[in-house]
């Protein structure tokens, strides 16, 4: 029995030591100080007490060969799919739209004058209400960008150990949000969407360590050489594009601050919001509510009732949430066999509005 535990051991450290010799961009230290991590996991192996240790190392070389050490994406530097990706997505706000168009020129002329390496202007923050787009923004710039995308939720991170990671010493020890971002995405230049940074911890001395966290993530003299804990080894971010959002700036400290431009976003107008759900969202909601064309008709004076039919509200977030809900009653009416298809009025927009 013994010896089947043992001839196990050696299949799965065989394994590892061939991921680890496969691995592409690996730097040779880390792949070295891992490879150093096999042989003393072998050396127990052979004493027989060898299984906690397996689990720890193991689950850190899986992780440290599933970052992107050097795989990247070609940026589609063309403004004009910039121009269109924001109008595609997004109705009015000419101000902001101007300001990032006039972001990505800077950062294209810098990449066709072979200047890539200057290529790192302010890092973006857009500053407005809930639901006035600042998402939808920063998606925009990677589909444009033909970058891959991912969102950190700031108002979840407590703890400065959340983005710089805890040590693999610790039981269950994890990488940092930034590390996993990078390899969520399995590249090491994606755009990484830093949300709502304001909400980051609640606790005034947990928050001012965040911040000094996030300067040395933001900043491109700093973030070459990121360490996050659990990986124990720099981590290269400066090919990140990092982009911010936030409700207000006044939780913001002033470091911090000093490394970013300020975009603040426009309310949007009852009239923009009309445009908005009519040409923007209803046809996504129809499609995504498995409706057909046809099967729901609006009649078009009813519009300003359904964009403020609660009262006054700055974003969009409450007006797609509205029409889902009279999307998802057609549907069931359909289903149900009550009906083929439903004209809204106003004799009966009441019933189909959200309760």
């Amino acid at each position: 029995m013994d010896n089947q535990k043992e001839e196990f051991a050696f299949e799965e450290l065989q394994a590892l030591n061939s991921n680890i010799k496969s691995a592409q961009g690996v730097p040779d230290e880390l792949r070295n100080r891992m490879t150093q991590m096999l042989q003393r996991l072998e050396r127990m192996a052979k004493l027989g007490h060898y299984a906690t240790e397996f689990d720890n190392i193991s689950h850190y070389i899986e992780t440290v060969l599933q970052i992107p050490w050097s795989s990247t994406t070609k940026d589609r530097l063309d403004l004009n799919a910039v121009r269109e990706a924001l109008d595609r997505n997004h109705y009015g706000m000419q101000g902001v739209k101007d300001r990032i168009l006039e972001y990505m020129s800077s950062m294209i002329l810098l990449n066709q004058r072979g200047k890539e390496s200057e290529a790192r202007p302010p890092i973006l923050l857009f500053v407005g209400l809930q639901g006035v787009g600042k998402t939808t923004l920063a998606i925009s710039m990677a589909e444009a960008l033909e970058r891959k995308f991912v969102r950190i939720a700031m108002g979840g991170i407590g703890s400065p150990f959340e983005l710089r990671g805890r040590s693999k010493a610790y039981p269950e020890a994890e990488p940092g949000q930034i590390v996993k971002a990078l390899m969520k995405t399995g590249v090491r230049n994606p755009l990484i969407l830093l949300d709502e940074i304001e909400k980051a911890s609640g606790e005034a001395g947990l928050r001012n360590d965040i911040m000094a966290i996030l300067l040395e993530i933001l900043d491109p003299s700093q973030n070459k050489e990121f360490r996050d804990h659990y990986i124990d080894y720099p981590v290269d971010l400066s090919g990140v594009l990092f982009v911010c959002s936030a409700n207000n700036t006044g939780t913001i400290s002033t470091a911090l601050m000093d490394r970013m431009e300020v975009i603040k976003m426009p309310s949007y107008t009852d009239n923009e919001k009309i445009t908005i759900a009519k040409d923007y969202l209803f046809p996504k909601i129809i499609e995504k509510s498995g409706l057909r064309e046809g099967e729901l008709q609006i009649d078009p004076n009813l519009w300003p009732g359904i964009v403020r039919p609660f009262g006054f509200d700055t974003g969009i977030r409450s007006l797609g949430r509205t029409l889902e809900s009279i999307c998802r009653k057609v549907a069931k009416e359909i289903v149900e066999g009550k009906t083929e298809s439903v004209y809204l009025t106003a004799d009966n927009l009441k019933y189909y509005l959200p309760k």
